[in-house]
C-alpha cells in the first residue's frame, strides 16, 4: 500500500519562472529539490519567491549554463545515487522548432540543448522524465531544408535528415542507447484549455520512464458546448463523466483589482486603431481603408493574421500568451479597456498563484510568464506520473518484462477553434441560449490518435 503522503524528488531543468514546477508540485506528490537556470533574472525570480516561503527551503538553486554543469554535481550536492532521482522535469528551449518563425533546428545551438537534456537523463536515470515543448518539435528536421530548394519546387529527394520528425526521431534512438537500461517514451500532443487552463495553449508533453511501461493522458475534462453535446452521444450506454466548460479569460482576470499595475501598453496609435475594434474581433472588423492604412504590406498576406488589432473576449479563452502582449500583428487588447493585459492578468492566464512575484524590468517579467508552460499541464501530467510511481512502489520497481516495440505520439485533441470570421468582420461567441444563439463550433473530427515513432527497440537491462 502506497502512503499517500510521501513526496517524490525532482530535479528541474530550464526553470524558468517555475511555471511547470509550480504544476508538478500542485498535486501535492512532488518536491523539487534543485533546479538549473542560467538567466540570472529568472534566476532571482525562484530566489526571490524561495527566500519568503514559496518553494521549499532546501531547494538546490544551479545558476550556469547547462553545458557548463554535470549531473554527476547535482547528484553529489543532493547526496543522492543515480536512480534515485524519481522525475526529471524540464522543456529545453524551443524557438528552433516553433513554426511560427524561422525554423533553424539543431543547426541553431539551441537545439543541442535536448541533447543537454538527454545528458542528465543519462547522468541521473532518473525513474520517470517529463520534457515538455512546442508541438513543431515533432516536426522538425536536423537539417531545415528551405521551401524553395524542397522537392515539390523540384529539387532533390529530401535526405533522412531533411524529413519531418527526424529531430525526435534522433532523441528517441539515442535515447534507447543509454546504459543502464533503455527509456520508454510516450509524446502527448495537448492543448492547456482542454483541461480547465483559460488559456489556448498547444504543447507536446513527452513522458519518459525505465521501467517499461506505457503511460496515458486523460482525456479532456473540459470543451466548447459543441464539444459537450458531442461527448455525450459518443458513447451512448455508457456511463462517462460530462464535460466542465472551458474557463475563459473573464473566469481568470474578470475579478481582478490592480491598483498600480506593470503593463507594457499599447503606443497612442495602436490604441486609436483599437478603440474601433469590438471586443473578440480584430483587424476585419475596422473599415477597408483603414486595414490597409494600419497593417501596411500584411494586408495583402495570405495567412497569420488573425493576431493584427486583436481584441479579446471575456467569453472566449485567451490566445496564447506571447512575451509581448503590445504588438500590432500579435495584440492582446484587453476586452473592455484599451490596453493590453497586465503582467498580473498575464500570470492569473498562466495560473501563477498571485502571490508569486517575477523580478526584472517589465519585458523580462512579461518574458518570463509568456515562455512559462501552463501550470495546468504540469499538474495533469504530475498526476499521471504520481499514479504510475505509485503503482511501481507496490510492484517494487519490477521493470515491465512484456514487449513493448515502438515509442507513441498520441494526439489528444490539441487542435483547437475558438471562433469563425463571417462576412464584414461579425464574429460569434459560443451559444449561451442568449444574444449568440447563431454561435456553433466544429467539433473535432479526430479526438484522440496515436502513431508510432519507431519501428525498433533495444532490449531492457535487467
Amino acid at each position: 500500500m502506497v502512503l499517500l503522503h510521501r513526496k517524490f524528488k525532482v530535479v528541474s531543468l530550464f526553470s524558468g519562472a517555475m511555471g511547470l514546477d509550480l504544476g508538478v508540485e500542485s498535486t501535492g506528490r512532488f518536491k523539487v529539490v534543485a533546479c538549473v537556470e542560467k538567466e540570472p533574472v529568472f534566476v532571482e525570480t525562484i530566489r526571490q519567491n524561495l527566500q519568503v516561503g514559496r518553494l521549499y527551503s532546501g531547494l538546490k538553486v544551479y545558476e550556469t549554463d547547462i553545458n557548463n554543469l554535470s549531473p554527476e554535481e547535482v547528484l553529489n550536492d543532493l547526496e543522492i545515487s543515480p536512480g534515485d532521482i524519481d522525475l526529471l522535469i524540464g522543456g529545453p528551449p524551443c524557438q528552433s522548432f516553433s513554426t511560427a518563425g524561422r525554423r533553424r533546428t539543431v543547426q541553431d545551438t539551441r537545439g543541442t540543448l535536448l541533447w543537454q537534456y538527454l545528458k542528465f537523463i543519462e547522468g541521473m536515470l532518473p525513474r520517470f522524465f517529463l520534457m515538455e515543448n512546442v508541438r513543431g518539435l515533432l516536426s522538425a528536421a536536423i537539417h531545415h531544408r528551405p521551401i524553395s530548394n524542397r522537392p515539390e519546387k523540384g529539387g532533390p529527394p529530401l535526405a533522412p535528415d531533411e524529413r519531418p520528425g527526424s529531430v525526435i526521431k534522433l532523441f528517441a534512438k539515442d535515447l534507447q542507447q543509454i546504459k543502464g537500461g533503455a527509456y520508454h517514451m510516450d509524446c502527448f500532443e495537448v492543448n492547456a484549455v482542454n483541461y480547465g487552463a483559460p488559456q489556448l495553449r498547444e504543447r507536446a508533453l513527452f513522458i519518459g520512464n525505465r521501467y517499461n511501461i506505457q503511460v496515458n493522458f486523460p482525456d479532456p475534462t473540459h470543451g466548447s458546448p459543441s464539444d459537450m453535446a458531442s461527448h455525450q452521444q459518443h458513447l451512448p450506454g455508457r456511463k462517462i463523466k460530462p464535460l466542465i466548460p472551458w474557463r475563459t479569460l473573464g473566469n481568470a482576470i474578470g475579478d481582478l483589482q490592480e491598483g498600480n499595475p506593470i503593463i507594457m501598453d499599447f503606443s497612442p496609435r495602436k490604441k486609436e486603431y483599437l478603440s474601433m475594434v469590438p471586443p473578440g474581433s480584430n483587424w476585419r472588423s475596422l473599415p477597408v481603408d483603414i486595414q490597409k492604412e494600419s497593417m501596411g504590406k500584411a494586408w495583402t498576406a495570405k495567412g497569420g493574421r488573425s493576431g493584427w488589432w486583436r481584441r479579446l473576449s471575456y467569453d472566449l479563452p485567451c490566445p496564447t500568451l506571447i512575451t509581448m502582449p503590445n504588438h500590432a500583428g500579435t495584440s492582446l487588447c484587453h476586452p473592455k479597456n484599451v490596453r493590453a493585459l497586465t503582467l498580473r492578468e498575464y500570470a492569473r492566464i498562466q495560473e501563477f498563484p498571485d502571490d508569486w512575484e517575477f523580478s526584472g524590468t517589465p519585458a523580462q517579467q512579461y518574458a518570463q510568464v509568456g515562455n512559462a508552460v501552463p501550470l495546468r499541464l504540469g499538474t495533469v501530467a504530475g498526476n499521471v506520473i504520481a499514479r504510475a510511481l505509485d503503482d511501481l512502489i507496490d510492484k517494487n520497481y519490477i521493470i515491465n518484462p512484456a514487449p513493448i516495440p515502438k515509442y507513441r505520439v498520441i494526439y489528444v485533441q490539441s487542435h483547437i477553434r475558438t471562433r469563425k470570421w463571417f462576412k464584414e468582420g461579425k464574429t460569434y461567441v459560443w451559444s449561451d441560449g442568449c444574444e449568440n444563439g447563431n454561435t456553433k463550433y466544429p467539433t473535432p473530427r479526430t479526438k484522440r490518435k496515436t502513431r508510432q515513432m519507431l519501428a525498433t527497440r533495444v532490449a531492457y537491462a535487467k
